[in-house]
């Protein structure tokens, strides 16, 4: 019987080795898988590379892995905000890395990593610093610049409800990364809501399907 709700989020994250890149759901709180971010933080892995969003704020979330020093790496949209001192600490400092991507560009990277396509041109970006370094060219006479797509070791990303397989649905705007992220990953781990039983979810109602769900932990 397959079955992949895991007995608590320490269990579910357990493996994540140190150096690990991990795809992480959001927008603000709306969809952040809180509960697997903060079993993450009490095991201890480290040197990490975190995709999200943003950076995290409030002392929550990513902020935690942060303030714990076990972030290497974040790529993000919004690294600063309010209540994200502890962030701008580490980064004016050099203590961490940052890549900042457009919020647009950063979804359909994930999005082209999941569907197995290598990069994508985009006009976002062309002509301005985050475009030092890539390949430009020019379709139509608009300059493009060329994104490569991400994959991950990991995705934390959180739902409304799941079935035993890992059939997910989602709240509203919690849904935001989520769908994509679920794709791209080598592993993904969902936090959800509500338990329901196997065949309650109305397929047509199925935003991430189980195939790319591996372990589910209850809120």
């Amino acid at each position: 019987m397959i079955d992949k709700f895991m007995a608590s989020a320490e269990q579910a994250v357990a493996d994540v080795s140190n150096g690990s890149t991990i795809l992480v759901s959001g927008f603000g709180g709306a969809g952040l898988p809180s509960c697997l971010l903060a079993a993450l933080v009490r095991i201890g892995a480290k040197d990490l590379v975190i995709i999200s969003n943003n950076a995290g704020n409030a002392g929550n979330g990513i902020a935690q892995l942060v303030a714990a020093g076990r972030v290497r790496k974040i790529i993000c949209s919004f690294p600063r905000q309010p209540d994200s001192g502890e962030f701008e600490k580490l980064y004016r400092s050099g203590a961490i890395e940052l890549e900042l991507v457009p919020q647009g560009t950063l979804s359909e990277r994930i999005r082209a990593g999941g569907a197995g396509i290598a990069g994508f041109y985009t006009p976002t970006a062309f002509g301005t610093e985050l475009a030092a370094g890539k390949e430009v060219k020019v379709f139509d006479g608009v300059g493009h610049v060329l994104e490569r797509a991400i994959r991950a070791d990991w995705a934390f990303i959180r739902a409304r409800t799941a079935d035993r397989w890992g059939n997910l649905t989602y709240q509203k705007t919690g849904r935001n990364f989520g769908p994509v992220m679920a794709t791209a990953a080598r592993c993904t781990v969902a936090q959800v809501a509500e338990r329901v039983e196997l065949g309650s979810i109305d397929p047509e109602h199925v935003i991430t399907p189980a195939i790319y769900v591996h372990r589910l932990v209850k809120e």
